[in-house]
């Protein structure tokens, strides 16, 4: 091993050690991991902000764009309406949504298509009388499943047609990913729909929600004890015993600001802050009995307010929020303290700190209260997703049908070879500006600008390990380690690893880093490179074991109530069908 592949290899280990830790954001990481291979001389520094120009990266920003659009235009909540006759009965209401939010996928961001059917999702279990839970894992799922059929339809699909292009000179095709994809999708979704959802902890499965569109039964809110509270002076002990079961203490702001653990055996006294555990029904329900308030800073403006202009709103922190990993206060700074966060839904965390001092995560579910001007303004701000009861606004059929034919077409331009994918998408951006069905200024919103930095710096650091020979090593090494096994073999000991790595770590970094290896191992055992890109598109989009392994599975583990370990119950035997299904595939349409 010489020192530049030992320099490579370190670059690369911190780095994974880093996405892993989740301290710091991934494109962070990306861009650190960019100065260090330009600093070692890793690459040559006339390349080393290439990746920003790189076509993958555009067409990710354009596919992005055209998302929003697609979203703004109605057309996804058109369809999940028409299918309501549908939902009848569970397995028909699974498949059903689970299969419109897949199509979707395969055409626009896999987020957004999440995103847009979430709330169409919940109002139909709120109809049917049926848990969220049952729903919205195999939605995300099938949001998954669905961008494995085309090349925009995930970011790993689009830079794996670009590692193609680069190798063989021309890039796979925009359905070439559907030979393999679809038929993945298809039983995927199958799966999800009659097996998956029973997989599931019964006490999810449970969940009724016939009061609200969204329920949670774990919000953490802090209250004061007031003057008139029957509470007052008793044991701490007893004060559960009165709150029952369903109001849970869960700890004492102390004077000094700090939260620490409820004494059971001090008395309660009048101004006594506390950290409550109880879903919003029995909260308030012990509210009243016990005359306790919320502790708040809120200002007497908002509280002042007649009832008619106060609405209480659910919302889901989306991934890439820009309050995400900011405090409560900040929060309600930023939004002119008009607003203000009344608890917070967390599912399989604990909160360690009073309320406006929580640091807001991704998939947090936040209970408002303000103005609806204010509110919508800001949620759409802040990117977090309402979860109303008032149901989903539609657009216009034109307008839904417009939108589509300006994508079609442009597919079709990419498609034919007219114009490279990238510009085509472009020009369809132009095009929904030009018929008012984006703004201007959502060109630029509408970007995950984090993704784009990750690819851009990504790029040229897996760069760097091919310039030095580490991703050769690497392949060498799994060759011989597989040595005598027959071709389907390493292929599956390939998905393995990259199914692995994108449950912890993006899944274009887990593309960028894996890419260069298969096409590495397709040199070294003279097999063409195709069979092994398409396994590493499907594996670093099947990230079913983790809610931090991709932002659809983030986005509903708040709305559906999920603990963390939840996720492998349907998440691993739907991975090992992916598996099982993905090697014969590959061997007949992508021949070694």
């Amino acid at each position: 091993m010489t020192l530049d592949q030992a320099l490579a290899f370190l670059v690369l280990f911190i780095t994974l050690v880093l996405f892993i830790w989740g301290k710091y954001r991934y494109d962070v990481v990306a861009a650190l991991a960019l100065i260090a291979v330009s600093l070692l001389g890793l690459i040559d520094l006339d390349t080393a902000i290439s990746g920003f120009g790189n076509p993958a990266v555009i067409t990710v920003a354009a596919v992005l764009v055209i998302s929003h659009a697609l979203k703004n235009s109605g057309v996804v909540e058109l369809i999940g309406q028409k299918l309501d006759p549908l939902t009848i009965h569970p397995v028909l209401h699974i498949g059903a949504m689970t299969l419109v939010v897949a199509i979707a996928s395969g055409f626009m961001n896999n987020v957004g298509a999440m995103a847009v059917m979430l709330p169409v999702a919940l109002a139909s279990c709120a109809r049917r009388d049926r848990s969220p839970a049952i729903v919205l894992m195999p939605l995300a799922f099938g949001s998954l499943l669905g961008g494995l059929m085309t090349m925009i339809g995930t970011p790993p699909n689009i830079l794996i047609a670009q590692y193609r292009s680069q190798e063989l000179g021309e890039s796979f095709g925009m359905f070439d990913f559907a030979w393999v994809g679809l038929p993945i999708a298809l039983v995927g979704i199958l799966f999800v729909s009659v097996i998956g959802w029973r997989l599931l902890p019964k006490e999810r499965r449970g969940k009724k929600s016939p009061d609200q569109l969204f329920e949670i039964d774990d919000y953490f809110t802090e209250i004061r004890i007031t003057e008139e509270s029957p509470l007052v002076d008793l044991h701490y002990q007893e004060v559960q015993k009165q709150l029952g079961e369903d109001v849970e203490l869960y700890g004492q702001v102390h004077e000094n600001g700090r939260l620490g653990r409820v004494d059971k055996t001090a008395r309660a006294r009048v101004g006594h802050h506390l950290i409550v555990k109880a879903d919003t029904s029995d909260l308030r329900k012990a509210m009243d009995e016990f005359d306790l308030e919320l502790a708040s800073e809120t200002p007497a403006k908002i509280l002042e307010m007649e009832d008619s202009d106060v609405v209480l709103m659910e919302a889901v922190v989306s991934p890439g929020s820009r309050i995400a990993g900011r405090s409560v206060r900040v929060f309600e700074r930023w939004a002119s303290q008009r607003l203000h966060v009344l608890a917070i839904g967390r599912q399989g965390r604990p909160i360690r700190r009073r309320l406006m001092d929580v640091r807001i995560a991704e998939g947090d579910v936040l209970l408002l209260r303000g103005d609806e001007v204010d509110l919508s303004e800001t949620l759409s701000l802040m990117k977090l997703l309402p979860l109303p009861e008032r149901g989903v606004q539609l657009t216009s059929p034109r307008r839904v049908w417009s939108s589509i034919l300006i994508f079609a077409v442009a597919i079709g331009f990419g498609i034919s070879g007219i114009l490279p994918t990238a510009v085509a998408f472009i020009g369809a951006i132009v095009a929904y500006v030009f018929f008012n069905i984006l703004s201007p200024r959502e060109l630029y919103s509408a970007v995950d600008w984090p993704i784009i930095v990750l690819l851009g710096a990504l790029i040229p650091v897996g760069q760097a390990l091919e310039n030095t020979g580490a991703t050769l090593l690497i392949a060498q090494q799994i060759v011989n380690l597989t040595a005598g096994l027959p071709p389907w073999a390493v292929l599956a000991a390939l998905m393995f690893v990259t199914m692995g790595l994108s449950d912890i770590i993006n899944n274009a970094a887990t593309v960028v880093v894996m890419a260069p290896i298969a096409i590495a191992i397709a040199g070294v055992t003279g097999s063409s490179p195709d069979p092994f890109l398409m396994a590493i598109a499907i594996s670093a989009s099947c990230a079913f074991l983790t809610p931090i392994g991709h932002q659809s599975n983030t986005l509903v583990m708040g709305a559906g109530g999920y603990r963390f370990g939840d996720y492998w119950r349907m998440g691993l035997p739907l991975e090992i069908i992916i598996i099982a299904m993905s090697i014969p595939l590959l061997m007949v349409f992508w021949p070694l």
